[in-house]
């Protein structure tokens, strides 16, 4: 499906600045490019948007690409100078929060679910249809980058690899505005939420909707070690608690396999 004619006026009521591309290597680092070199004219939630992204970029360097008009790739620029230092982990978190909100708001009637698998992929009934990639500008670290790429239009035959899935594959339609304006607004309204000390509250909510919490999980760490046991809970910096026994360990990075 082409970029559409009408544009994104739903995502524009949300954002100081939308623009479209018809195609790039990668939406994150066009922004993040953009902000160090002109940060007066990308304010904070300013979006870049496309539906042919050649060379995206997920956790861990992986890449990440679609056919052209399949999947939906966004980016937006958050001013992190609002959120305490001690609470930027929850960037991520917010993010994935806020785009599970607007995924299920698209599945509303179908009878799918959206949840959040942390630290900040989307999945709908198991299958992962949204990723999500947080970057740090480095001339401005006071400025991240949240790049979401969302499986649209994308057939089941397209999909990289079984555990995916996307809008087309179980037989629902995405309003591609629509979803991009609720993204936006919940993650203005929760990033706000948390720089005026409701962070608790923040916190909880979103550990309620991870789907990883209360799960066994195997995670694959960085150094190449993996990690079993149960994922307990967040902690105050959003990192994930996995037990094993009576041993706790905290997981700041790595690959969750939820193994029931």
């Amino acid at each position: 499906m082409p970029i559409p004619e009408a544009g994104y006026p739903r995502t524009a009521a949300h954002s100081p600045r939308v623009q479209v591309v018809e195609t790039t290597e990668s939406t994150n680092a066009d922004v993040v490019a953009a902000v160090t070199a002109d940060p007066a004219g990308w304010p904070h939630l300013s979006v870049l948007i496309t539906d042919d992204q050649r060379a995206g970029r997920g956790r861990l360097d992986r890449s990440w690409t679609a056919p052209a008009g399949t999947a939906l790739a966004v980016s937006v620029v958050v001013d992190a100078t609002m959120i305490p230092p001690a609470q930027r982990g929850w960037i991520p978190l917010v993010a994935g929060a806020a785009m599970t909100r607007a995924v299920n708001h698209q599945l509303s009637g179908h009878g799918g679910t959206a949840e959040l698998k942390w630290p900040n992929d989307v999945l709908v009934d198991g299958g992962k249809i949204c990723g999500i990639l947080a970057e740090v500008v480095p001339a401005s670290t006071d400025t991240v980058v949240v790049g979401a790429g969302v499986n649209t239009r994308m057939s089941r035959a397209d999909l990289p690899v079984s555990t995916a899935t996307s809008f087309a594959a179980i037989g629902a339609e995405c309003d591609d505005d629509r979803l991009l304006a609720d993204f936006i607004d919940d993650l203005a309204k929760t990033l706000a939420r948390v720089a005026h000390d409701d962070v608790d509250r923040v916190h909880r909510e979103i550990e309620k909707l991870c789907a990883t919490v209360g799960r066994e999980v195997t995670v694959s760490l960085p150094d190449g070690s993996t990690l079993q046991g149960t994922a307990a809970r967040l902690d105050a910096e959003g990192r994930l608690v996995v037990e094993a026994g009576t041993i706790e360990t905290v997981v700041s990075a790595g690959d969750v396999v939820h193994v029931r």
